[in-house]
């Protein structure tokens, strides 16, 4: 325990960064799957069906004139092209190998965050303050999955503490700094647009502080930065700059009501909740309580915090970006208050009870969530499938309360037609998808939920009458839970027919 003290005494840094390292190889190893829709299907999916030459969505024109931009940054998504392109070249083209290491390279890239975090906290904390921040960072209960999923909302993280650092180092470099600063703002906009709130946030502190240089050459910076990266890919693609931009501008500004809406007040019930209370109460009132002397990290914040509180379309992941800062700046501001607090300074026993209710569940909910295999059932399905050539279609078919998702095909590695039927008029449904496009029978039926198999089996066999039971593919214990916490997440049991008319002997292959 001695040599253990004093290692922590004298390299804390280094601890933080071996925990923080250890638990993202885990999460990298066995947090498979994917999150949600958007880390795979805007993001993978679209990536490696490019490196096939199948144009995914039909996101690219590929000499079509009639395609138009779908509002999509192919910035994030070309670095996964570039990457699993390079790794097919060298002949790694398992799906579940390029994901494995598609993870690890993100949980390198999440180091960033760590360190630099730490780096802060020293700069305008205390020891205490800068320690906590980096076990924080390095161990918070979501932090190590989320790292290693293809969100924007959080590949972008990095890119912002850069630029947040480079602004408040005391190296007297001045313009190179600012420079820096602002071409990693830029970078970040371009893996996720809603960034350039707290990219004005950034430029908004540096003139209230009257830093009239550090500003003009971060802002120079920051729009060489976006007009390079993202107009000049659009250029490429398009034809015209921030072609993609716009029209991802248009698309939310005409469907700002067409996904989840709520309350103003449902994001900082969120953060609260995520931080854990009463903990995250502290870390808020820190986060306020030093505003001005944190600037160039809380204004940013809660800019970035205010339009995603004013804007209708309110997704949990929308606010992953400033969770982060959340932490440095209300750990800062935190002990810099209860260190100046008679009271606190009185009831230190207290604080240390708060603190350690806070680290139990913490460490309690960590290696659950970062041993996740997230969506367990589609992603098993899909390999699966990949067993048998020629998928040239596939039926989803769903109840009422279990309608399909869609099915991620890169695990199958190949490209298909999938059906979708949600449980209204399915009979219907087959009937018009049979007399319209009879050659595209389906070679498999994918059941979402075991529920009413009889009556649904008997209905999809009056057009497939060859179907034959080939599997069933159970969803993970996490899967489970949060399934049964709201059933709009489909990670039902997914069952699987053959149909016997294109493959009349089940696959042996592995």
């Amino acid at each position: 325990m001695n040599v253990i003290r004093k290692i922590w005494y004298d390299k804390p840094l280094s601890v933080i960064i071996v925990l923080a390292v250890s638990v993202r190889l885990v999460a990298a190893f066995f947090a498979r799957g994917f999150g949600m829709f958007d880390d795979h299907f805007l993001v993978i999916e679209p990536a490696a069906a490019w490196t096939d030459g199948y144009n995914y969505n039909y996101w690219l024109p590929m000499g079509d004139p009639s395609r138009v931009p779908s509002g999509h940054s192919f910035f994030y998504v070309g670095i996964h092209y570039f990457l699993i392109s390079i790794l097919k070249f060298v002949g790694i083209t398992a799906p579940w190998l390029i994901m494995l290491i598609i993870r690890l390279v993100h949980a390198a890239w999440s180091i960033v965050v760590v360190v630099l975090g730490y780096r802060i906290a020293r700069r305008y904390g205390s020891r205490n303050a800068a320690t906590t921040t980096g076990l924080l960072l390095a161990l918070l209960w979501f932090l190590p999955w989320s790292s290693v999923r293809n969100l924007v909302e959080t590949a972008c993280i990095p890119f912002l503490i850069m630029a947040v650092w480079w602004l408040i180092r005391n190296d007297k470099q001045l313009v190179r700094n600012a420079l820096f600063a602002g071409l990693m703002a830029g970078m970040a906009f371009s893996v996720r647009f809603q960034v350039i709130f707290f990219a004005f946030g950034i430029g908004l502190a540096l003139l209230l502080q009257r830093r009239w240089l550090y500003g003009l050459f971060y802002g120079l910076a920051f729009i060489i930065s976006v007009v390079v990266v993202q107009g000049g890919i659009d250029l490429y693609v398009w034809g015209r700059p921030f072609a993609e931009l716009t029209e991802y501008i248009r698309y939310n500004t005409e469907n700002a009501y067409s996904y989840f809406t709520g309350e103003w007040y449902n994001y900082l019930l969120l953060i609260l909740g995520i931080l854990i209370p009463p903990v995250s109460f502290l870390l808020f009132f820190g986060l306020m309580a030093r505003f001005r002397r944190l600037l160039l990290i809380s204004l940013p914040t809660v800019v970035f915090l205010l339009f995603h509180m004013w804007f209708p379309n309110k997704q949990e992941r929308f606010i992953f970006p400033i969770l982060p800062f959340v932490v440095i700046a209300g750990t800062i501001g935190w002990f810099a208050f209860r260190d100046k607090s008679v009271f606190w300074l009185r009831n230190g026993g207290l604080h240390k009870t708060l603190w350690t209710f806070f680290w139990v569940i913490n460490l309690i909910l960590l290696p659950v969530v970062s041993t996740m295999f997230s969506k367990k059932a589609r992603v098993e399905s899909m390999e699966y499938l990949g067993r048998y050539p020629d998928l040239t279609s596939v039926l989803l078919e769903g109840t009422a309360t279990n309608a399909p998702k869609q099915m991620p095909m890169f695990y199958a590695k190949q490209w298909f037609f999938q059906l979708e039927m949600n449980g209204q008029d399915n009979a219907d449904t087959l009937d018009f998808f049979f007399t319209r496009v009879p050659h595209a029978e389906p070679r498999f039926v994918l059941f979402f939920s075991n529920e009413d198999m009889p009556g649904r089996l008997n209905m999809v066999r009056k057009f497939m009458p060859q179907l034959t039971y080939e599997t069933t593919i159970e969803p993970s214990f996490v899967d489970k839970v949060l399934h049964w916490m709201n059933p709009y997440n489909a990670n039902e049991t997914i069952v699987i027919f053959r149909n016997r008319k294109f493959y009349p002997e089940a696959s042996v292959n592995p």
